[in-house]
């Protein structure tokens, strides 16, 4: 499946002639009768936001929308890739599932060659919520704390140490507690077994959290922290500083300097239909006033507010939307294509790499594939993105 999914990668290097073909009327969008879209467990902000994208879908297009919990990247990832869900609503994930890193090295998976159709810059960040009864001011203070990873989430865990890195902190200077989910780490916060959660803002766990006898709080990472963000950049170059507004114990009368990037993402496969991705996304950019308010942060599915030149590509069937309702550029289409390019890359340095026969042991697999990786990307004069 993998190799299949991979072959057809640089197909996507001609989505734009792909889409070229598509239907132009923006009155001609047809949604199938039922869509399956996978998130994070139920409660959190990407459920809450893909519940009422598909309430909007259900309302205009009679299109039943069933959206499916998952407490991490590869489980949220499995029935998209076995053609039981059309979407997910990931977060810096979708960056980690393209490259083949951490979870995603394991020979059952391998890059994944993931595209964007919408994804939300709200009001919210994504930062480090701690409890309130830790001591903690500073990130720098979780020196020796308690920090909750997630099994299976490489996005959640890697995003927690970029916040630890802002405080000069390493994996090494804290205790790791895993979580079997995202929803039973921040119950573990509330009761207790661990002082620190990776998440949204505005997510609901964080809410109660903030509810609950421990309390929370963000510790900031002011932008004008140079070297604290470049420490950041090394361990997460997706993030990028904003200024929260909105969330757990944060309003614009009490707004934090935190950390954010593009969440939740809706992603497709490159080898899903373009025509299928374009009538989607077209529905969510003409009908956003049907949605924009139905969960915190929905707002940030805005055609106008979309990440530009982000570290993953936008699917061709998107690229289509977003030109059609004047938000798309020649410099973006660059950017773009070269993404799609790196797809490529990778997907060929998978498959090279299965041929060769690797080890079977799991960590000498993945030390092996990491180095057969860095060798592609740098033979393309690509950056590895994991030195």
């Amino acid at each position: 499946m993998i190799h299949r999914l991979m072959a057809l990668a640089p197909a996507a290097l001609a989505g734009l002639s792909l889409v070229a073909a598509l239907p132009a009327s923006a009155e001609d969008i047809k949604l199938p009768p039922t869509m399956a879209v996978t998130a994070y467990d139920t409660g959190t902000a990407g459920f809450n936001i893909a519940v009422g994208v598909g309430k909007m879908m259900k309302d205009k297009y009679g299109t039943d929308v069933r959206v499916l919990p998952a407490g991490n990247d590869v489980a949220r990832l499995a029935p998209l890739r076995a053609k039981r869900a059309v979407s997910s609503a990931m977060g810096s994930g979708t960056y980690f599932a393209q490259e083949g890193v951490f979870e995603f090295g394991a020979k059952e998976w391998g890059p994944q060659p993931l595209q964007l159709m919408l994804s939300s810059v709200d009001c919210n960040c994504g930062a480090l919520g701690v409890a309130a009864d830790a001591g903690v001011k500073e990130m720098k203070d979780l020196r020796g704390k308690r920090v909750g990873f997630v099994v299976g989430s490489p996005a959640l865990n890697q995003n927690s140490l970029a916040m630890l890195a802002f405080g000069g902190l390493t994996q090494n200077d804290v205790k790791i507690v895993e979580f079997a989910s995202y929803g039973a780490m921040w119950k573990g916060l509330i009761n207790n077994d661990t002082d620190a959660a990776f998440g949204t803002t505005i997510t609901g766990p964080a809410k109660e959290a903030e509810t609950s006898p421990r309390g929370l709080m963000w510790p900031p990472l002011p932008a004008s922290d140079k070297e604290g963000w470049a420490r950041v950049k090394k361990v997460g170059s997706f993030f990028f500083p904003q200024t929260a507004t909105c969330g757990a114990g944060i309003s614009p009368d009490k707004p934090i300097e935190l950390g954010n990037y593009p969440y939740p993402i809706f992603v497709a496969y490159a080898a899903q239909p373009a025509d299928q991705i374009y009538a989607i996304t077209k529905a969510m950019i003409v009908n956003y006033d049907a949605y924009k308010d139905s969960a915190p942060g929905a707002g940030g599915l805005s055609a106008d507010r979309q990440t530009k030149n982000w570290v993953v590509p936008v699917h061709p069937g998107a690229v289509k939307a977003l030109k059609e309702a004047g938000y798309w550029s020649d410099e973006q289409d660059a950017h773009n294509n070269a993404l799609y390019k790196r797809q490529e890359v990778l997907g060929t340095a998978w498959t090279d790499y299965g041929k060769s026969n690797p080890p079977s042991d799991e960590k000498a697999f993945l030390d092996g594939w990491m180095k057969a990786r860095a060798a592609a990307l740098a033979k393309a004069n690509m950056p590895n993105g994991f030195d």
